[in-house]
């Protein structure tokens, strides 16, 4: 059994929000309520971390295929564990097919540190400011997602999932990935300054977990920045855990105590075709079956995926 420790840290300096505030003289109905939620809010945050390296167990059977990965986050833990500090965990970049678990893998991830989880969708970013903000001076003016997560949050390392983040777009003038070079380096990400606000915050202490397909379109110097792993989609012994598993969820969420606790072998052969995030609604759907026949347990006919299978997946 392992418990969430915590310890406090200033993300922002009140009185440089005050000055700011001075400093924007109400020209802006928008920037002013953000400035006094800062004030509001207070500059200090949580951070936090497992007390001991059994806190990412469950991570390991519900994603089996992040082995490595794992085996790395535990390494570090237990070195934070060891000197009594902070997590220092450098980004990572997960490749693999769609549908492998990498996005619940983060969060996951995120509840195993004690910590909260950010979701940001890079396919169809043209702009940077979607994470690091727009100017005041602009129509429509807004602070990005790290300052609204570290402001509106309670914790100063969050999980930050940067979902498809290779396929990001945009001009020379306005390139989405422009503001990880700053952020992805503990050393700059400590006096961040999103553009919606005159305040510099601490980045420092949030953990960047970044998915793509490919390293195409990553340019090398954030590449430089990341650890990169390829994850594999589940071994067959595997994807056959991870259904089990996903149903004993459905059983207790549903509160279906008298349907049969162990699927049988030939439904799990068809679930094992198809991908981790497929297998929640094909499980469900196979369920309804079962109750809808009368009957306490799946059958393979129950199991009825809807998607290409596993094997059929071309990786886009």
């Amino acid at each position: 059994m392992t418990i969430t420790l915590a310890h406090t840290r200033t993300v922002y300096d009140i009185a440089e929000v005050q000055g700011a505030m001075e400093r924007s003289q109400g020209r802006l109905p928008e920037l002013d309520a953000f400035y006094e939620r800062m004030m509001d809010s207070g500059g200090e945050r949580f951070v936090t971390k497992p007390s001991s390296t059994a806190a990412l167990d469950d991570l390991y059977e519900e994603c089996p295929n992040f082995a490595e990965v794992l085996d790395d986050l535990a390494r570090y833990l237990g070195l934070a564990l060891a000197g009594n500090a902070s997590v220092n965990l450098m980004p990572l970049l997960l490749l693999g097919e769609p549908g492998v678990g990498k996005t619940h893998f983060g969060k996951r991830l995120a509840h195993a540190l004690g910590t909260e989880f950010e979701f940001i969708s890079m396919n169809s970013l043209s702009a940077g400011f979607i994470i690091s903000g727009s100017s005041a001076s602009w129509k429509g003016a807004k602070c990005g997602k790290v300052a609204e997560r570290l402001v509106r949050g309670q914790y100063a390392n969050p999980v930050m999932l940067l979902d498809e983040v290779e396929k990001a777009s945009g001009s020379t003038q306005s390139d989405p990935l422009s503001a990880l070079y700053q952020l992805l380096e503990p050393e700059t990400a400590s006096t961040f300054r999103d553009e919606f606000i005159d305040v510099d915050l601490d980045a420092s202490q949030i953990f960047w977990v970044m998915t793509a397909n490919s390293t195409d379109g990553i340019p090398a110097p954030l590449l430089s920045r990341m650890a990169v792993y390829e994850v594999p989609g589940p071994t067959e012994e595997q994807a056959f855990a991870i259904a089990q598993r996903i149903y004993d969820g459905l059983r207790q969420e549903l509160k279906l105590s008298q349907m049969d606790g162990d699927l049988q072998e030939e439904a799990l052969q068809r679930l094992a075709q198809i991908s981790p995030r497929e297998m929640r609604k094909t499980l469900l759907d196979a369920m309804g079956h079962a109750v809808a026949a009368g009957r306490q347990g799946i059958l393979a006919g129950d199991v009825k995926p809807r998607q290409n299978t596993r094997q059929q997946r071309m990786g886009f």
